[in-house]
């Protein structure tokens, strides 16, 4: 049996997103904005629910289109707080508005994807964690970004959310050495 780390159990949808997803360096600012609001919307769940819901989040956020969703006003909060197959949490919508206009500003100042990889000179991280228990909740360098962030006008953006964004976007390799994605991932760093 091939090894994968323990986080992901065996369930069909969780174990597509562990194997060919997390952990894959991702350079294109709009996919990089849609994981850190998919992350934001995770706060206090699991993982799993948001990825169940990541269609329909897709659909309500008009595709995680910045420019549109910088333009959204009450109309549309109310629509998304209909909406079942997404998380109905105002805070969390009325904040991926606003970290919308962040991301444009940041994007118009020189791009998303430079701002965020600057922080790891470009290249992923990569650990080299034996067992998840291992794996830290968040780092320095997570708090550093996140104080960044905050800055720059996003919200949901804590360090152990900045550090999940992390490990999600390959800015580090946090797969356990033993599973079957550790050195494929470190090869695309």
């Amino acid at each position: 049996m091939t090894e994968r780390c323990t986080w992901c159990g065996t369930d069909p949808v969780y174990v597509g997103y562990h194997d060919t997803e997390w952990g894959v360096p991702e350079r294109d600012a709009r996919a990089l904005w849609e994981k850190l609001a998919l992350d934001g919307f995770q706060a206090g769940l699991s993982w799993i629910t948001i990825l169940r819901k990541r269609d329909a989040f897709r659909a309500a956020f008009d595709g995680f289109d910045p420019v549109r969703v910088a333009h959204w006003g009450e109309a549309e909060v109310t629509r998304c707080l209909g909406n079942a197959g997404i998380v109905r949490h105002r805070g969390k919508i009325e904040a991926t508005i606003g970290n919308a206009r962040a991301f444009l500003a940041i994007q118009e100042a020189g791009g998303f994807d430079a701002f965020l990889w600057r922080y790891v000179d470009g290249h992923a991280l990569q650990n080299r964690f034996a067992s998840m228990a291992e794996v830290p909740a968040s780092t320095d360098l997570s708090a550093r970004i996140s104080k960044d962030l905050s800055k720059a006008g996003f919200r949901f953006v804590g360090p152990t959310i900045v550090y999940a964004f992390m490990q999600a976007v390959g800015m580090v390799n946090d797969h356990v050495v033993t599973c079957q994605c550790h050195e494929r991932v470190a090869k695309l760093a």
